[in-house]
């Protein structure tokens, strides 16, 4: 093993590789979350019960954030509310100080990271060969980013194999690609309150964040102090530990973008099938069970090699070939000319008050 050079680089800038790393794939994540709302705002109008029951999922897991933050500080629970609109817990013990921060650091943090982390421990054992961190030589800043980058990659790839050889027919398939797709549609919520909704977006969680650290610096530098302990801790012993654990805070985030890429696919299919008039608009959803069977029956009764890999592309293919015929002949004339008039005469209002105010 090449000998430790203890310059300016290792002891200043290294330990910052894999926490830039971290802050990068987590406000992607964020600019992730606000797409997939954006494209949830377009369905409201004709898909509420599932605009509602996203909200619902994203309340869920902020509330069970609170309440695990509330756990871990020992102050115990003594209500617990979730409602599509809004999610509440009551310790049974008032904690302030560190430990009051600590539990908002759950209710503000945990929902990027805590139920993508659930994700993440099943994956675990269905995942071959995705968990790997190397083992630093250097410690330089350069070589931190590049081991970061590269145990984010083969975690990548390996989901990708697993999501290409997955089996619908296995349970346990199935029911982890279920768990990813309920992750996915509902990571956040969109609003909260009954009567006056607040809108929650990116700038909203941002907000939030900022004022959660800047009412106690001290704790970020204390952060920051236990963080270059542990680095000079593995340094010192030659181990991984410190890029362990911020690879397991990257593989989190790279689980919920994956799980929000997923769902932004299943919003868009229905999104497209609105325009598509009658009763036609259900037939898309239906080709994706029936062209999956009938390829593994198929399959199964002519082998042809890689067949969780050949019925999946099967059915993505007919699936889209069905849509895309569906909308081109069956696409709801009298709705598009509508919104057509509408977006009309939105121009023309404008046009209007520009002239106006000119």
């Amino acid at each position: 093993m090449a000998s430790i050079s203890f310059d300016f680089d290792v002891v200043i800038f290294a330990p910052l590789a894999p926490i830039i790393g971290v802050l990068v794939f987590w406000l992607i994540q964020l600019l992730f979350i606000e797409n997939q709302k954006h494209m949830l705002s377009h369905l409201r109008s004709n898909h509420e019960p599932l605009c509602r029951f996203t909200n619902f999922v994203g309340i869920l897991f902020q509330t069970m954030c609170h309440a695990l933050g509330y756990t871990v500080t020992r102050s115990g629970i003594q209500h617990f509310q979730v409602t599509v609109n809004y999610g509440k817990v009551s310790p049974k013990k008032e904690k302030t100080g560190v430990f009051e921060w600590i539990s908002n650091s759950f209710l503000f943090l945990g929902p990027f990271f805590i139920p993508s982390g659930l994700l993440l421990l099943c994956s675990y054992f269905l995942l071959e060969n995705g968990f790997v961190i190397p083992t630093p030589t250097l410690y330089t800043f350069g070589e931190g980013l590049s081991n970061f980058g590269l145990s984010l990659s083969t975690y990548a790839q390996s989901f990708a194999g697993f999501l290409l050889r997955i089996d619908f027919l296995n349970p346990i398939h199935l029911g982890f690609f279920l768990l990813l797709l309920f992750l996915g549609m509902g990571i956040r919520p969109s609003y909260m309150g009954e009567e006056k909704k607040s809108k929650i977006d990116l700038m909203y969680d941002l907000k939030n964040i900022k004022n959660h650290f800047a009412q106690k610096p001290w704790y970020i530098v204390i952060f920051f102090i236990v963080m270059y302990g542990v680095f000079y801790l593995s340094l010192f012993l030659k181990t991984n530990w410190y890029f362990v654990l911020f690879s397991l805070f990257g593989w989190t985030s790279l689980v919920a973008i994956i799980a929000m890429m997923i769902a932004y696919l299943i919003l868009l299919l229905i999104r497209t099938t609105d325009e598509i008039s009658g009763r036609w608009k259900v037939l898309p959803f239906l080709t994706i069970p029936v062209s999956y069977s009938l390829a593994r029956v198929f399959l199964y009764y002519v082998p042809m090699g890689n067949t969780q890999t050949s019925s999946l592309v099967v059915m993505i293919l007919s699936t889209l070939l069905v849509t895309i015929l569906l909308f081109r002949y069956k696409t709801n004339r009298f709705k598009t000319d509508s919104k057509m008039k509408h977006m009309r005469a939105e121009d023309g209002k404008k046009r209007t008050s520009k002239k106006r105010a000119d």
